[in-house]
This record gives structure tokens, sequence and C-alpha cells, in this order.
């Protein structure tokens, strides 16, 4: 309905596959699953659960009435208990077996875990594709020289390739993040009002084994091999909390990277895609912004936000649970995916189209050239017989005055000039110093041992993962 605030990561910028991961069926869906999951296990161990039950309700796992359930949740103000009734609507034989034992985070916490686990999934996937389409890059531009830069300054070249794979780098280390949060996500399974099991134990006569039983059975038909040793009656919040920062740490890897990339295009070094038809302003025809690296920009300054609820939230849950995690949780977990989601969408299609003008770059590394080469030359100089201390101060005064021409006058630097005409480096091959080739160090060789062992492992383990840049609708 247009007269209504729509959520521009769902109608704009977040995949369809996130944003239906996050959506009601999914979520209502699982929830009926997951009773049908008790009530398997709680039959298979001997209470009075019929095989007619159980089809039941797997007939009517996924025909959620949306309208009822919330009719009844209106009247009840209580959304487990409102599906509850919406389900035993469909399920008349099961009605009375339908969520036995179980207390509201049984359904809640469980499908949490399971949408956290499969979301992150997605952004494994999203993560290693951009990682992929970087390798590429820095492969291809591995021994481009280009200025370095410290503090926004000229600093030593390195090679446009190398600056790919620190972007590159920041990744997979998320990706490492990434995985260790995939692999730590337990089930909560049948944990109880409070985390004692006591309702559990009263349906088994008091039998410990057939509950622990109970509880791994639980487990293992939702996909987990491992449960929270311990909780109150939700799964620990600084899970959520875990899984926020490790969110953030991604939106801020893509950050640094399209914030290097939108410096760069002012530079008019390297840019974005830029289609044939795209309108860089509705004043200035000639201009190309680099939206899309705002964008990743702008949400993922978003994503990082929203990593502080998850420690405020585990912070304030007191004792066995407060409910103020419940609305904040709903807001937090499914936007920090979606908002994830979207810029490592748009951070893959930028990673796969990125424009470079290696004649801009040499233009701006010949400007600079002469000061970079200064520390090579004093080395050669000092080789030849120099004395360092000495061979320095003329390199200072020689710096300082090229300087002052190119920032007073507008000239170009005379620095080479300079140096030939002072005896004291008479014995240097100075056009031989301006070599791009021989100031970039070990960068194309960092390049190749990088992709070599760091980038080639991540796409060897993945390959049925990998896949190309997605269009974007807007």
């Amino acid at each position: 309905m247009s007269d209504l605030y729509e959520n521009p990561l769902i109608t704009r910028y977040a995949s369809r596959e996130m944003a239906s991961l996050w959506g009601a069926q999914r979520k209502f869906s699982t929830w009926r699953r997951l009773w049908v999951a008790l009530a398997e296990a709680e039959a298979e161990l001997g209470l009075p659960i019929s095989a007619a039950q159980l089809d039941e309700m797997r007939a009517h796992v996924d025909d959620i009435d949306f309208d009822a359930a919330a009719q009844y949740e209106r009247r009840l103000r209580h959304d487990v208990m409102a599906h509850v009734h919406a389900y035993g609507d469909r399920c008349p034989q099961a009605r009375g077996i339908i969520h036995l034992g179980a207390t509201s985070n049984f359904v809640v916490d469980n499908a949490d875990l399971i949408l956290l686990r499969e979301s992150l999934a997605i952004v494994r996937r999203r993560l290693v594709s951009v990682i992929d389409s970087l390798a590429k890059f820095a492969q291809q531009h591995r021994s481009l020289a280009t200025l370095g830069f410290t503090h926004f300054q000229p600093a030593q070249p390195t090679t446009v390739g190398k600056r790919a794979t620190l972007w590159a780098y920041d990744l997979a280390l998320d990706l490492q993040e990434v995985e260790h949060r995939i692999e730590a996500l337990a089930a909560r399974s049948i944990k109880g009002a409070s985390g004692t099991q006591a309702s559990f134990l009263e349906l088994f006569d008091g039998d410990h084994a057939k509950v622990a039983q109970l509880e791994r059975l639980v487990a293992q038909k939702m996909g987990f091999e491992r449960t929270y040793a311990v909780t109150g009656q939700t799964y620990p919040r600084k899970v959520d909390a875990q899984v926020l920062d490790t969110l953030s740490g991604v939106a801020a890897s893509a950050h640094k990277a399209a914030t290097d990339i939108r410096l760069l295009a002012h530079r008019k070094e390297m840019e974005e895609p830029f289609e044939a038809e795209q309108i860089g302003s509705s004043a200035m025809a000639y201009k190309r912004n680099p939206m899309r690296c705002e964008r990743i920009c702008g949400v993922a300054r978003f994503v990082m936000s929203l990593a502080g609820n998850g420690a405020a939230t585990h912070a304030t849950q007191w004792m066995e649970r407060t409910l103020d995690d419940s609305a904040n949780r709903r807001l937090t977990l499914p936007q920090a995916f979606l908002g994830v989601d979207a810029v490592l969408r748009i951070y893959h299609n930028v990673a796969s189209g990125l424009v470079v003008y290696p004649q801009v770059i040499a233009k701006h590394l010949r400007e600079e050239l002469p000061f970079m080469a200064t520390e090579n030359i004093l080395m050669v100089a000092v080789q030849a017989g120099g004395d360092r201390q000495e061979l320095h101060e003329h390199i200072r005064q020689h710096s300082q005055a090229a300087a002052g021409r190119v920032k007073q006058e507008g000239a170009v630097s005379d620095l080479m000039e300079r140096l030939a005409a002072d005896p004291a480096f008479a014995g240097v091959d100075l056009e031989a110093a301006l070599d791009p080739a021989k100031l970039v160090g070990r960068a194309p060789e960092q390049v190749d041992e990088f992709l070599r062992d760091v980038a080639g492992p991540i796409r060897q383990r993945y390959a049925d993962e990998i896949s190309g840049a997605e269009e974007l609708a807007v």
C-alpha cells in the first residue's frame, strides 16, 4: 500500500531470498515444524501421541491461516498461543498435544536459531563471491603501480592489485568469523519455562534419562548435533550479541573498501560501474557519482549501529529472562541480516565491474615519484660511499624547496634536477631510481601469495557457492 511506510531494505536493497527467510510464512512454518519435531520425539519416547495425530500435524505445516492467528492474538495478547490455536483449528485430532510440555521460547528461540544458521550461510556465500571477484581484480592489476597513501598523503607506491588484496583480506577474516559462528550455533531444544526442564520431567514421570534423550532427539530433528549446555528460558542472548558483532564486522569491511573506491573516484583513478543511461546528478549532468559505494557505506553504517543492541539486550536479561528482548530482537536480527545481505550484493556488483584508469594513475604517480624515490636514492648514495646523515639533509632541503614550488607556484616538481645538480649524488643513476617497478617492493609477489594462500583455498572450498554478481534493481 503506497500510503504506508515500506522498509527500503525489503523494497530496494536486500535479496528476496533473505527477505523471505525472515518473512512470516517461513517463521511460523518453522514453529509448526518444531511442534511436529517435539510431538514425534515425545511419541518415540512413549508418550500417548498417535500416528494419526502426527500425520495431521505434518499435513498442515505450511497452510497457515494468518487472519485467524491475528484474531486469536487480538483476543489472547500472546503470539505463540495464537498460533497454537490456529494450528489446532487445522489439526483437531492433534489439538490437545500441540506444544505439549513446552514454553513459548521452545518455538521462538529454536526457530530463531534455525534462521540465524541459514542466514549466516547466505552471508557466507555472498562473502566468498565478493572475495572471488576481488581476487580476479587483484590478479589482473597485480603489477599496476599506483601511489600508496598513509594519512591520505602520498606515501610509498604500491600496486592496484595489492590494494585490492587488503579489501579481500578483510572479508577473508570476516569469513572466518562467520564460519565460527555457524559452527558454534547449537539448539536450545526443550529447556522448559525457566531452563530446568521441570515440565518434561513431569511428563516422563521423573525419568531424567528420557528428558535428556528428548532434548537430543528434538535437537537432531532440528538439524543440530549439540544443544546449549544450560539456559534460562531463552538461549543465551550472548549468542545474538556475537552474531551481530560478526555482521557489524562484515559491514565495516565493506564500508572501508567502498570509502577507498569513493576516494579513488575523486582522483579519477578508479570507478564503480556506471551504466549507459545512469544519471549522476539531477542538476549537474556531467557528474558520475559513486552511488553504489555510497549506498554500501550508508547501509553498512546502519548495520554497524545495531551491534550495540545485542550487547545491551544480553546485559539486561534479568535472572532467567525478561521480555524486553522480544521487541528489540524482532527489529535487530532480521534487519542486520537484510542490511548485510544488501551491502554484500552491492559490493559484489561493484567488485565485478570496477573500472581502472591506468593513465591517470601513472600521471599522479609521476607527479609524486621524485619524492617517493628519495629513500632509494639515499640508499644508493650511501652504498657509493656517502654519509647517510649528510645525504639525508641534502635530500630534505631539496625536497622542501621543490615542494614549495609545487604548492606555492603550481609548478612541476624539479626535485630530480636539483639532485642531479648536487655533487653529493653524482654517482647515482637518478633515471633508474624513478622506475616505478623498483619502488613497489614485493607488492606483485604479495598479490600472488595472497591468491595462493588465502583466496585460493577459499575459492576451492566454496567453489559451488561462488556466483556471478546480481543485477541491482535500483
